[in-house]
C-alpha cells in the first residue's frame, strides 16, 4: 500500500495527519504541493493535506484517526 500525503508549509492539518500515521507505524511520501505543482493537476485538492492512497485521492483535509486508519486497513 501507498500512502501520500500532499502538504503545504507551515499546515497544521498537514502536521496531524502525519503524526497519525507515525503514531500507527504507516510509511509515507510526503510531497508539498507548493514546489510540485503538477500534482494539483493530477489531483484537485482545495485544502491541504491530501491523502492519497495507492493513486486515488481518498481525503482531503484532516479526516478523523479511526476513519483514516480504517481506509488505511488498520482498525
Amino acid at each position: 500500500m501507498k500512502v501520500q500525503v500532499l502538504t503545504t508549509p507551515n499546515c497544521p492539518g498537514c502536521d496531524q495527519v502525519k503524526k497519525y500515521l507515525e503514531e500507527e507505524h504507516v510509511k509515507y511520501e510526503s510531497i508539498d504541493i507548493t514546489k510540485n505543482p503538477e500534482i494539483l493537476q493530477k489531483y484537485f485538492i482545495m485544502s491541504a493535506p491530501g491523502i492519497i492512497i495507492d493513486g486515488k485521492l481518498e481525503f482531503t483535509g484532516v479526516p478523523g484517526k479511526k476513519e483514516l486508519m480504517k481506509k488505511l486497513g488498520k482498525q
